[in-house]
């Protein structure tokens, strides 16, 4: 088997430093695997995205450092109970009562919701 290349050691240290500081953390050593169970697949030769994953995790160990971070989670869109199978209905997070003005983010933008209000 031949050496760690310097990238794939700065990634397992990154790991390492990870779960230690999501010790007592809800949720953070879990999140932490999965992400990074989740890109183990990723070919050696997409440096350009395995470098993007490494800054992005060290920003994320800088926020579990810095003492504001209380647990780790992730963003999860909730299923409704009337969505249709095929995507037809929209879903809906608690705070979304339906009549609210659309999120300019989710693709649907009306022109009150537009930045050049067009």
């Amino acid at each position: 088997m031949s050496r760690p290349s310097r990238l794939q050691r700065q990634i397992l240290s990154l790991y390492r430093e990870l779960l230690r500081a999501g010790r007592g953390k809800p949720g953070a050593e879990a999140r932490v695997r999965a992400e990074f169970r989740q890109h183990a697949s990723l070919p050696r030769t997409d440096v350009l995205r395995i470098e993007y994953l490494y800054r992005r995790g060290r920003r994320q160990l800088q926020l579990l450092r810095s003492g504001h971070a209380t647990s780790m989670g992730a963003f999860v869109r909730l299923r409704s109970s009337t969505e249709e199978p095929g995507g037809g209905a929209a879903l809906r997070t608690p705070l979304d009562d339906g009549d609210s003005p659309r999120n300019p983010h989710d693709g649907k933008m009306t022109p009150e919701t537009r930045p050049d209000g067009r």
